[in-house]
């Protein structure tokens, strides 16, 4: 089927209207990242946003180790949440037949 010029603006229209719909799911989807065993929770939606960290009481003693905690559960949560939306556009960009990896 060869390229048609006239048919790129609802083409263009119809991936914005895919990409809003796919950034206000990823608002919606949550991530846990953790650390220390659990001492540290945090949790993260799908648009890298923190939205709640839990810490135990037994990360409370020193506060090094804790900071070193919350770091790394934060860092836990984002990469997951990178994950979850690398495979939402991978399946985005599968559905309108374009090659893998072009979205994300």
């Amino acid at each position: 089927m060869p390229f048609d010029p006239n048919q790129m603006g609802g083409l263009l229209g119809g991936l914005q209207a895919q990409m809003q719909q796919m950034q206000e799911e990823a608002a919606r989807t949550e991530v846990t990242g953790t650390a220390g065993g659990g001492l540290v929770t945090v949790v993260a939606n799908g648009a890298q946003e923190i939205l709640r960290v839990s810490v135990q009481d037994g990360a409370l003693d020193d506060k090094e180790l804790l900071e070193d905690l919350l770091a790394a559960a934060a860092n836990d949560a984002l990469r997951k949440s990178k994950e979850v939306m690398a495979g939402k556009l991978g399946g985005m960009a599968a559905g309108m037949g374009l090659p893998p990896g072009l979205l994300g």
